[in-house]
């Protein structure tokens, strides 16, 4: 006990207190955030000047890999900058306008992509199975978690379990972001397949730009996961500083 007690003190002198800590963590995880997000848009604009030698559109890609695999889902335009997405309860992939009429590797790889979460839906797949189960939680968590924890240490000596309570629901959208970036990584890995067999992406120079946007991206899925991470141990010093008064 005193070895640890000695341990963490000496934390303390030398880098502040934990909440300190989780402080600077949560600004250096927005920075890398931001940085993340630079990337994608950067990476994406860089291969888009690789075009892909099957000389198809991303949307023609995308309706032919849904046909090849037996899915009715729909194709549309969307506005926005890498907007893109599938929407199970419309049944419709939509690809931003700068992806649904380029015939770059980068869009391609983008518009696969969302059909590998189509895939994922119609092949079911366990983990966005779970996702979607988590996603009203989750949802709820993170919008009522603070209000909870912060209003538990005004509340007495009941206080503490109304913050405990915001902890665990938060505890839900860390679950849900955990479990997201290995269903961004499946469907990544399923466009990747799907591309290939169709013959969309062919030689190393394409298949080497097709992975560097998807890598890019997944990254941002990865942030996400360790800002939630952060957010919680935050949440819980809060919730347990409570409990010390």
């Amino acid at each position: 006990m005193t070895a640890l007690s000695y341990s963490y003190y000496g934390l303390d002198e030398m880098f502040g207190s934990p909440a300190m800590l989780l402080l600077l963590a949560a600004l250096a995880i927005m920075v890398v955030g931001m940085i993340a997000q630079a990337r994608v848009t950067s990476t994406f604009k860089k291969y888009s000047s690789v075009y892909g030698s099957a000389g198809v559109t991303a949307a023609e890609a995308a309706r032919n890999i849904l046909y090849s695999n037996g899915s009715n889902v729909r194709v549309n335009m969307i506005n926005g900058s890498l907007t893109d997405n599938y929407n199970p309860r419309s049944g419709c992939v939509s690809l931003s306008e700068a992806v649904y009429p380029s015939t770059s590797v980068a869009a391609i790889a983008v518009a696969a992509h969302e059909c590998g979460h189509v895939m994922q839906y119609e092949q079911g797949y366990a983990a966005i199975k779970l996702r979607n189960f988590l996603l009203p939680a989750a949802n709820f968590g993170s919008k009522f978690s603070y209000l909870l924890v912060i209003g538990g240490l005004f509340l007495g000596s009941l206080g503490y379990y109304v913050s405990l309570v915001g902890v665990v629901l938060f505890g839900f959208a860390l679950v849900f972001q955990l479990i997201t970036l290995p269903v961004e990584l499946n469907a990544s890995r399923r466009a990747l397949d799907m591309l290939t067999a169709a013959g969309y992406i062919t030689g190393a120079e394409e298949e080497n730009a097709a992975r560097k946007v998807l890598r890019a991206a997944a990254f941002t899925y990865l942030v996400a996961a360790l800002s939630a991470a952060v957010t919680f141990l935050r949440l819980l010093t809060i919730a347990s500083s409570g409990r010390r008064r």
